[in-house]
């Protein structure tokens, strides 16, 4: 098709893409093609705005490394990420789901733990933490044998793949499900944190005024043949930042109760100070058992 008007060429694109042979190819790229182009020509994307944005699409892809995705950072940040998770689960997005976003810090391979162990793979400090859990079926029958994945940034905001400092693999671990569908672990109390800024999320919510800090939380990802693999986290009910994480995560749903103990009668005999103990559950529902892709896999390197 030569083309003659701005108009012919939104027409010209989505007519060549009628050849895609597989339908749910075709809908999704032909509906991306009509958002687009009614993008550009809602806001008169002006040639200048235009390479900026093209410069900032490449910069996602250059600051993607081995320890830190960008790409999956500026999803969050847009609201993309939780966006998806919540039309995927829940009932099709109809009710509360503990479902939410994996986020770009999770890795394969955490070490397997028994139930009860320690995260702790180097001396971390701050308030000591036990986690009791239990995974659930939708009707409420206990899952056992369940594989679950945690992780979580250290209290003073930085996960171990950006971090030196830290072991490898520390505060991580693998655990599975009992014949009450029940796991649990000793880590220690995670903090609020920021997400970096140095690539094109920082540029965005500069831009916007907002803050970059995320809420206190731990990570799970809960694998068992027969149901839909999911990721979760569970906030801390005494963040500052609930109301503006910046990655737009936090759902009623996974609000934790963290009760903090001033000292004494904690589970370990090690731990003479102010403790924290933690309960909750996960509901997960049939589907697909499908490990996702790590946005991750490697941790940052001392410099020389």
């Amino acid at each position: 098709m030569i083309i003659e008007t701005q108009q012919d060429v939104t027409t010209a694109v989505l007519a060549e893409m009628q050849r895609t042979p597989d339908a749910r190819s075709k809908q999704i790229l032909d509906a991306l093609v009509r958002h687009l182009h009614g993008f550009v020509r809602e806001v008169k994307l002006t040639e200048r705005e235009f390479q900026e944005a093209v410069r900032q699409i490449a910069r996602l892809g250059q600051m993607t490394t081995a320890s830190h995705n960008e790409v999956m950072l500026i999803m969050g940040a847009l609201g993309v990420s939780n966006l998806v998770c919540l039309l995927n689960n829940g009932a099709g997005g109809t009710q509360p789901t503990q479902a939410n976003n994996l986020g770009p810090f999770w890795r394969e391979g955490s070490p397997p733990m028994a139930n009860g162990d320690t995260l702790l793979r180097s001396p971390t400090g701050g308030d000591p933490l036990f986690f009791n859990g239990q995974v659930r079926d939708a009707a409420g029958a206990p899952v056992a044998g369940a594989e679950v994945d945690v992780w979580h940034s250290s209290p003073v905001g930085l996960y171990e793949n950006q971090d030196t400092e830290q072991a490898e693999m520390n505060l991580r671990g693998r655990l599975t499900t009992d014949t009450q569908g029940r796991f649990s672990f000793r880590s220690v109390k995670p903090g609020a944190y920021p997400v970096p800024i140095e690539g094109p999320t920082g540029d965005l919510l500069k831009a916007q005024q907002r803050h970059n800090w995320r809420p206190a939380h731990l990570h799970f990802l809960i694998f068992k043949p027969g149901y839909k693999t999911i990721a979760s986290q569970v906030y801390s009910n005494d963040d500052q930042y609930l109301q503006t994480d910046s990655q737009f995560g936090v759902t009623k749903a996974l609000i934790g109760n963290y009760v903090r103990h001033a000292g004494g009668g904690a589970p370990a005999s090690d731990v003479q100070g102010a403790w924290y103990s933690l309960e909750h559950g996960f509901t997960i529902e049939p589907g697909e058992a499908r490990l996702p892709k790590a946005p991750i896999s490697g941790k940052v390197q001392k410099a020389a």
